[in-house]
């Protein structure tokens, strides 16, 4: 259970931070970067979300859903070894990458084949989900930095969620343009 009694702790003042060990590390420590910037995603995907509640409430379902497995993933990720008093610490599961593939292929089945590439745009929903969508790549680029560093252990189901909330985050953005409908769509050339 998480008790947040007081905000400030004055203890991040000399540049560091704690993680979920209690190890002290700076704050722009890569792991701080890579759970950092999770939380952004989440952001953003709040942001999307101002546009889907009353709009569409299977889609909005999905991304609090989704919001709240990011809260998992920074949990993942700030907890690099296990926990000193031997306890199971939150990691991402293979479910929740499964239950993501499940839903983008639901909301695949209803989009028309792309012929262009898609510009981020159209309605609101749709050009916040895309911004989550390069917020979420640069999750991954830096999660996959971290994991590729010598003791620096990131988990296989945490990396294989990251990679498939982006192709979601695209996918949710098509069906968020009226399932693809009010798409913007790339013109090679168009403007020379």
């Amino acid at each position: 259970m998480v008790v947040l009694n007081k905000i400030y702790t004055r203890t991040g003042d000399d540049g560091t931070t704690a993680l979920g060990t209690g190890e002290r590390v700076a704050k722009y420590d890569l792991r701080v970067e890579a759970y950092g910037t999770v939380d952004e995603t989440n952001a953003v995907i709040g942001l999307a979300r101002l546009h889907t509640g009353d709009t569409d409430p299977a889609l909005d379902a999905m991304l609090a859903r989704i919001q709240n497995d990011l809260f998992d993933l920074g949990a993942d990720l700030c907890f690099p070894d296990e926990t000193k008093d031997g306890s199971a610490r939150l990691s991402v599961s293979d479910a929740q990458v499964a239950r993501l593939e499940s839903e983008i292929d639901e909301m695949n089945r209803s989009l028309e084949p792309l012929r262009s590439f898609v510009l981020p745009g159209g309605r609101p929903a749709a050009s916040f989900l895309h911004l989550a969508r390069t917020v979420s790549r640069r999750a991954e680029r830096l999660i996959v930095a971290l994991a590729s560093r010598p003791g620096e252990p990131v988990s296989e189901p945490a990396i294989r969620y990251v990679n498939r909330l982006s192709d979601f985050l695209f996918v949710a953005a098509r069906y968020a343009n009226d399932k693809g409908a009010t798409d913007v769509t790339w013109v090679p050339g168009k403007n020379r």
